[in-house]
């Protein structure tokens, strides 16, 4: 069984994170895994914590000589920042100074205060952080890396920002994929009404949100299963996604825009010719709780990041006088950082229907095992 760790906090000296069960003799480096931390920091209406940190990993076990050897795989990320902040987050000591007392209103603060009997609010702050994220993308990168192993391929893009919605299928997303790579906004045709659009809300001190997607293409069909509702694999993608702090809705598929549909209309009628075709994909690549061949395709509503320049209305915790809380640094809008976070998780939980299904305690066992399943199915689907 695949599974990981996290553990560090928003200000603290390191990120740790430790993935377990991934097969060895799988080639790694630390680029591959730098590559995905890079595109989680870039993005328009980013806030000044990515000008300090510039996060790149240190493998410290499970990898020797580029290769994973089937051990738990510990990674460490450091903290920049923790050189202003180690006199009040450093284990030994406590300096005063950092303590919030004001819950800010869409964060954990105040249920995490009652929830773990706190003294303030910043142990809430500190572990309810995105940043947080850093490590589960830096773990969802290895992942990435096994999956390349059976040409599986990964696209996002921002889909809307507040009002503004881009232009363009998934099909013409993925043969236009560089001219998304390489815009701050990671869409295809909206850029310039995008970023005038966070620009609006940024001289207002205010945040907007949005919608990104996620396509995964070349799926082996049969991941997942139906024959218990903790297997289906929709329910797995749904429960990943919605822990990225911010994102209130996930959609699989054409989503809630199949309300409007008939079903003889939503459903993708299945045709044969040398192989199974389909002219739709409203189900998103899954049915019945199982991958069926057609791309994995995934929408997430990105909620504006509740961290408001000018404040929003709250309370002291310590004598209950209503006021506004305490602005700390954030971004103006999440939503292009949580599509490359998107990316690693679900690829997290690929990978591990790949290694549950196929088995093997090295890659190449793994790799044996699927090869002898497409053999199988190869009528169908090749």
């Amino acid at each position: 069984m695949l599974r990981f760790l996290t553990a560090g906090e928003s200000h603290g000296k390191c990120l740790i994170g430790i993935l377990e069960g991934m097969v060895s003799n799988l080639s790694i480096s630390l680029e591959d895994i730098n590559k995905e931390l890079e595109r989680r920091q870039k993005g328009y209406g980013r806030g000044e914590r990515m000008k300090i940190e510039k996060d790149k990993v240190e493998i410290l076990s499970g990898i020797r000589n580029g290769k994973t050897i089937g051990s738990p795989i510990s990674i460490l990320i450091e903290n920049k920042d923790w050189e202003n902040w180690k006199d009040y987050m450093d284990i030994k000591k406590v300096k005063e100074g950092r303590e919030r007392y004001i819950p800010r209103p869409g964060h954990a603060d105040l249920w995490g205060f009652l929830k773990y009997n706190y003294s303030d609010l910043r142990n809430v702050i500190e572990r309810a952080s995105a940043r947080e994220t850093a490590m589960r993308t830096a773990v969802g990168a290895i992942c990435k890396k096994f999956l390349n192993e059976f040409d599986v391929k990964f696209y996002s893009r921002v889909k809307k920002i507040g009002n503004i919605e881009d232009e363009g299928d998934t099909e013409e997303v993925k043969k236009n994929y560089e001219k998304v790579e390489n815009s701050p906004i990671r869409c295809l045709k909206k850029e310039k009404e995008m970023m005038e659009e966070i620009d609006k809300v940024k001289e207002k001190g205010d945040t907007i949100g949005g919608i990104f997607e996620v396509i995964v293409e070349n799926i082996c069909p049969g991941l997942g299963s139906y024959v218990h509702w903790d297997k289906r694999l929709d329910a797995k993608i749904s429960y990943i996604l919605m822990s990225i702090p911010g994102v209130k809705g996930v959609e699989i598929g054409i989503g809630f825009k199949g309300v409007s549909l008939y079903g003889s209309e939503f459903q993708d009628e299945i045709f044969y010719k040398e192989r199974i075709r389909r002219r739709t994909n409203n189900s998103g690549g899954i049915e019945g709780g199982i991958t069926n061949g057609n791309d994995i395709w995934v929408k997430c509503f990105f909620k504006p990041i509740p961290t408001i320049k000018e404040g929003l209305s709250s309370f002291d915790i310590r004598n209950f006088e209503e006021k506004k809380y305490d602005y700390e640094r954030s971004d103006i809008c999440g939503v292009i950082p949580a599509s490359i976070i998107a990316e690693n998780l679900l690829a997290f939980i690929i990978a591990s229907e790949y290694i549950e299904k196929f088995g093997g305690d090295c890659i190449e066992d793994l790799k044996a095992n699927y090869s002898i399943y497409i053999q199988r199915i190869k009528k169908f689907y090749l």
